[in-house]
């Protein structure tokens, strides 16, 4: 019949990775819709969670590259799309316009949107090597 699939350990603990940073992704764009509805959070607390989103979206798809090699990437795709903004041709301007692009893309470049980035990314970086840490020292 079928060969049967073997399913390593490792296999198994990428997969468990995996389900770990999506539901991490999926609570970290609920918290940013939430900033920006809740009026007394400042905007740039959104923009940091952007940034940690786009840290953990890239591992969960890069799940083997070194995390200072995903902070990179995710710090320059949020940096491009960010300088993407000072583009404003028609057809993206009407994306920018629905809900969904608006989130994706943003409206306004700023530059406390780069530091906000660098920020969130570098906050992914100090909560994963203590994480490291801690379960080096098995506590």
């Amino acid at each position: 019949m079928y060969p049967k699939i073997q399913v390593t350990k490792v296999q198994n603990r990428n997969f468990r990775k995996r389900i770990i940073y999506a539901l991490l992704v999926v609570m970290i764009i609920v918290l940013g819709i939430l900033s920006r509805k809740i009026t007394s959070i400042p905007l740039i607390i959104g923009d940091t969670l952007y940034a940690v989103m786009m840290f953990l979206l890239i591992r969960f798809f890069l799940i083997k590259l070194d995390y200072r090699k995903v902070a990179l990437i995710s710090l320059s795709v949020c940096c491009l799309i960010e300088f993407s903004q000072l583009y404003h041709a028609s057809w993206i301007n009407n994306t920018r316009n629905t809900t969904l692009g608006a989130l994706v893309l943003g409206s306004g470049f700023l530059w406390s949107d780069m530091i906000a980035y660098t920020v969130g990314t570098a906050i992914c970086i100090i909560v994963l090597k203590l994480y490291g840490l801690i379960k080096a020292i098995d506590l």
